[in-house]
């Protein structure tokens, strides 16, 4: 259901990846505003409790090693 209202809504909302723990599931988008995300949860007919916007990535390759 959620990748048929992707389609619906267009190119300024788009799915990344997914993140399953025992409690949670964490969805990754990549979305022009938040009120994208929040009309593709109602249409999808499922919740969305918080959105967090990521301003920033680090990873080993973006960590400079201490010599």
């Amino acid at each position: 259901r959620s990748c048929k209202v992707l389609d619906e809504l267009g190119p300024q909302i788009q799915w990344q990846h997914s993140y399953v723990t025992g409690e949670n599931l964490w969805c990754i988008y990549k979305a022009e505003n938040e009120e994208i995300l929040r009309e593709h949860a109602k249409r999808g007919g499922f919740p969305i409790n918080a959105i967090h916007e990521v301003v920033t990535m680090i990873s080993p390759a973006t960590a400079e090693l201490a010599v």
